[in-house]
């Protein structure tokens, strides 16, 4: 086996968090970086061009083509579960939406983790830190960091109407989701520069690739952790991978940081003996540190595609059906960047709630002037809008197992949909809500007409059998690596990310969740690689200044 080299950190995984952190540690040129990622480089033409999503998922070389297990919540269906494996990681496959959640989801954080840095207050600096929103710097928004933020370059009058119709039945125009306050509905903001995908890895990977102290390994599947005994108990030392059919190890003299993501870094920890021991032991792997928590606590946002048929108003169904229909769209996108080809996956948004007895909004829709049976179905023949509704905070906790001792074998992903009785009945009335948006005066004109799941559904029971039958994931998965506080067994990170029971390890990317956010999943993952960099950076102060104070 052939060394890789020695390094200060190894940060495993080229996604939203290892090119944050890339970025941030190789700021210091006192230390050296390996990163390694097991795509390829983000030169894939599609990953750029926004609509450019349709290509990257379920496609090899972006996608890792992960599954769910069959669930019982939805019918016993297996679902798509799509996870970026390139450079920029999800950020080059995702919606592209601007979504840090609401105040309450870190204030939370910071009660399960007794640490008050999580809170709302103390981590919108970190936010902003990394932002360049388009209207420049506020008290809540930043410029010019490295994560552009703009306005979505398009305009569509059935979503337009879709608004009114919201605010007729109480849920207010807002201009910004992201105060900390996302109740309301607007246009989502997009991590765009005029037109054109901004992921990670252009944002932060690409300036830091020019920094002598940055290595970066694509194609190279991590198998495991090297964990030793040490003085004070278990320590990383680094990892061991494979590339261009070679196997190598790489040694870390500080810290290995752990970024594949809510389904790579529980399936990695577990790989390397460091997960619930008997599970590990009936795959044959021996356990280093008995952490239950590994793995558990998958949380996800399930949406409910409503689809309604429409007349007299464009949808893209019917702009796109014609070979003259796209050639117009792609005509303007090479123009002008705008239309249809510079859409995120979703362009309208509304926060509400779905009862009086919520304090804040625990439903998100995504709102489009399209439809289509399923992802990577054609669109139907026919105008329509789809309007995507999900419960923010979800009761229903999956988990992602190993399947073998092989690391090339996929995990096992259960993330028990609608399992709880109370997710079933926000289910039902986020339906409720939804024909009750439709059914409002701004709409009539065009004559809506539900498709999916159809009119026959109507008691509450029946709505959440509905919820079953056209459920799927809108890709937001969290919490399977739990930061809490030491001494809970569900933990598997302790406040400042270090993997509990192992020195010299942390993970750093949306695993580490206790809770989900109340929305889009990926800005917040990067606000947490700043805020891991920044305690990474301090524990290497004081260790430097540690033997400095000892001989004073």
């Amino acid at each position: 086996m052939e060394t890789a080299g020695e390094y200060d950190y190894i940060i495993v995984g080229g996604g939203t968090s290892g090119c944050v952190l890339a970025n941030r540690l190789t700021r210091n040129k006192n230390v050296n970086v390996l990163l390694i990622e097991a795509g390829a480089r983000d030169d894939y033409l599609w990953i750029h061009i926004p609509v450019g999503y349709l290509h990257c998922i379920g496609n090899p070389r972006t996608d890792w083509l992960f599954n769910t297990e069959p669930d019982p919540g939805l019918g016993g269906r297996a679902l798509i579960y799509p996870r970026g494996k390139v450079l920029g990681g999800s950020s080059s496959i995702n919606g592209m939406i601007y979504m840090r959640g609401q105040k309450g989801d870190y204030d939370r954080w910071a009660v399960e983790a007794g640490d008050d840095s999580w809170r709302w207050e103390r981590v919108l600096p970190l936010f902003k830190k990394s932002e360049d929103h388009y209207l420049g710097a506020s008290e809540l928004h930043g410029a010019g960091g490295e994560w552009r933020v703009e306005k979505q370059r398009l305009s569509w009058k059935i979503l337009d109407a879709f608004r009114d119709a919201a605010a007729e039945v109480g849920i207010a125009k807002i201009d910004d989701f992201n105060t900390g306050d996302n109740a309301g509905s607007s246009y989502f903001e997009v991590n765009q520069r005029r037109g054109i995908r901004l992921n990670t890895a252009k944002a932060f990977l690409k300036p830091a690739a020019q920094r002598p102290n940055l290595t970066i390994m694509t194609g190279c599947h991590v198998e495991r952790l090297l964990i030793e005994e040490g003085e004070g108990g278990k320590v990383c030392r680094g990892v061991q991978f494979t590339g261009g059919g070679r196997a190598f190890t790489a040694t870390a003299h500080r810290e290995t940081l752990l970024a594949a993501g809510a389904i790579g870094s529980p399936h990695i920890l577990q790989l390397s003996g460091i997960g619930p021991a008997a599970s590990l032991q009936r795959h044959g792997i021996r356990p280093v540190v008995d952490a239950p928590g590994v793995g558990e606590n998958l949380q996800d946002h399930l949406q409910l595609r409503m689809v309604y048929k429409v007349t007299g108003v464009k949808t893209l169904n019917t702009s796109a059906a014609s070979w003259f229909g796209k050639m117009k769209i792609g005509m303007e996108y090479a123009l002008f960047r705008s239309g249809p080809m510079s859409m995120a996956p979703s362009q309208l948004g509304a926060f509400a709630r779905s009862g009086p007895e919520e304090a804040t909004p625990n439903l998100q829709y995504h709102v489009q002037p399209l439809s289509l049976e399923k992802f990577g179905d054609p669109l139907h023949g026919f105008p329509a809008f789809t309007a995507s509704v999900c419960n923010l905070r979800p009761s229903s906790r999956g988990h992602v197992r190993i399947a073998s001792n092989d690391s090339y074998a996929p995990p096992k992903i259960t993330p028990n949909y609608l399992s709880t009785d109370a997710d079933r009945r926000t289910a039902a009335q986020a339906l409720a809500l939804t024909r009750r948006i439709v059914a409002a005066p701004a709409l009539a004109k065009y004559r809506p007409e539900e498709f999916k799941p159809g009119p026959r559904f109507q008691t509450e029971e029946e709505l959440a059998q509905a919820a079953g039958l056209i459920g799927t994931t809108i890709f937001h998965p969290v919490g399977t690596c739990r930061m809490g506080r030491r001494g809970d067994p569900a933990a598997v990170v302790d406040s400042e990310l270090r993997v509990i029971g192992v020195d010299g390890l942390r993970v750093v990317d949306a695993s580490i969740m206790p809770f989900i956010t109340s929305g889009n999943t990926n800005s917040p993952t990067l606000m947490i690689a700043e805020k891991a960099a920044e305690m990474i950076a301090a524990d290497a102060r004081e260790a430097v200044a540690r033997p400095a104070l000892m001989t004073v």
